[in-house]
């Protein structure tokens, strides 16, 4: 019993050590940024935080490049006007961080009012010390 209440504090010791370091707060400001550029239709901010090679799969949609992307933003099809993560995990190992979480959004394409909810899985590298999201995967969430 001693044991496993010492490993369960264990872990949860190291795991908030872990959301305290700097690079998993850079992640999780990288994290407030992308919801808000998506809120704003801000294509800047979304260029600054994907990489050159990002890929992107979203239920409904074929996969995407960032060109593809950025491309969809500058066209103004659609408005987002609810877009809120929760249940956020931010993992960072050496130059790799994985964040995890739900995301429930609604957006107005081209007149059609929609709601998703979605759980997420987006994967960052460390490209000469500025993170850069690499992947981007999101599936149905349960309801």
């Amino acid at each position: 019993m001693l044991a496993t209440l010492t490993l369960a504090l264990t872990i949860v010791s190291a795991e908030a050590m872990q959301n305290a370091s700097p690079d998993a707060q850079e992640i999780r400001r990288l994290e407030a940024a992308w919801n808000q550029a998506h809120l704003r239709g801000d294509v800047q901010a979304l260029d600054a935080i994907c990489a050159t090679e990002l890929s992107v799969i979203v239920p409904g949609m074929s996969p995407m490049s960032k060109a593809d992307i950025l491309g969809f933003w500058k066209s103004g099809r659609a408005k987002i006007t609810r877009y809120e993560t929760t249940d956020v995990r931010v993992v960072v190992r050496g130059r790799t961080a994985v964040v995890t979480g739900r995301l429930a959004r609604t957006r107005d394409f081209n007149g059609t009012v929609m709601s998703d909810r979605w759980q997420f899985t987006k994967t960052y590298a460390n490209d000469d010390d500025r993170w850069v999201l690499v992947a981007y995967h999101a599936s149905e969430a349960p309801k």
